[in-house]
This record gives structure tokens, sequence and C-alpha cells, in this order.
């Protein structure tokens, strides 16, 4: 099993402003999943994951001058579409622990701890607003775990809220987009 699936949103700022939607070919996402998914290139991309994977998703402007960000993610129940209901992901800008290694046992008795591994962070982690002061929306990621109570080849759709630039209509959303338990 793949222990990650990354979900890349790539977001024409100025023409979703314009248009006032992220469809219309104003946002694409595409994923890695191994295991099948549909749809991809499009708001409506269904990835394909299993329990226990992390699903990780990043939001990449096309137009450099309008950053965008991941406002909320959301996922929907039966029948839902307008408003979000339970399940939003956490912003998480952490990186990989990586796996530690397995202890050595002789006849069930432990012989030597594990090395930690090296942090590769044994500085301060890289902040968002590092580049001369302006936030570098690249490095935000949202990330989730798919849950083992997941029901196999049922579509879980989630509102997807993505933030443009500032502003009061800055925040545009779609529902299309969903996870399959395969």
């Amino acid at each position: 099993m793949k222990p990650k699936v990354s979900i890349v949103l790539l977001v024409d700022a100025v023409g979703a402003l314009s248009d006032r939607t992220l469809h219309q070919g104003n946002l694409a996402l595409v994923d890695d999943s191994p295991y099948g998914s549909r749809n991809g290139g499009t708001p409506e991309l269904v990835t394909a994951v299993l329990p226990g994977q992390v699903v990780q998703w990043t939001a990449i402007h096309v137009d450099v001058q309008t950053p965008v960000e991941i406002e909320q993610i959301a996922f929907l129940g039966p029948g839902e579409g307008a408003e979000p209901v339970t399940g939003a992901a956490t912003p998480v800008t952490r990186p990989d622990p990586g796996y530690a290694a397995v202890p050595a046992y002789a006849s069930g008795v432990l012989l030597a701890e594990p090395e930690a591994p090296a942090s590769p962070y044994t500085a301060a982690p890289p902040s968002p607003l590092a580049s001369n002061g302006l936030e570098n929306h690249d490095l935000l990621v949202w990330e989730g775990i798919v849950p083992f109570t997941m029901a196999p080849g049922v579509p879980y759709r989630y509102r997807l809220s993505i933030r443009l630039h500032e502003g009061p209509n800055s925040v545009l959303h779609v529902d299309t987009p969903a996870l399959l338990r395969v």
C-alpha cells in the first residue's frame, strides 16, 4: 500500500475571479493514486484511496500574482451540497517524520533500542512568510487520514473552498470532488 496520496489543485485565480466559478477550466485536480482514480484534470476528480492512507491536498496558483490557498475541506453527507457537514481537515505544515527502525529482539528479549532517524529539520521549519514578507501559499498543505469506516465503492464527496487573494468575495468552492475507497 502506498502510504500517501497527493492531490494537487491547479487554480487559475484570474479566470475564477472573472467568472466567479471554479468550473469552466479554472480548477484542475490531479492525484498520484495508483488505484484507478477518475476524472483527473477536472473539478470532478474521484480519488481512489485505501483505509489508513494519508491524503494531502496542495493548492498551486497558475497566476503568480494572485495567491490561492485552501480555505476549508468539508465532507458532505448524502444529498448535501450546500452546507459543509463534518470531517473538516486541518491545515498541516509538518514534514514527514519518516519511519523508525525495527527494534532488535532475540528470544523475546530486547537487544538494542533502535536509533532514532536524524531529523531533516534541525533548524527552524520553513516559514510560509519567508519570501520577502509575502505569503508563500505553495507551502500550505491540508492533510487527512482515510478512515476504516468508509464503505468500499461509495464516493465521499467533499466541499473544497479556495481563497483567491483577499476580500469579501474571494472564497469560491466546488462540491464535486470525492474520495472513493477501493
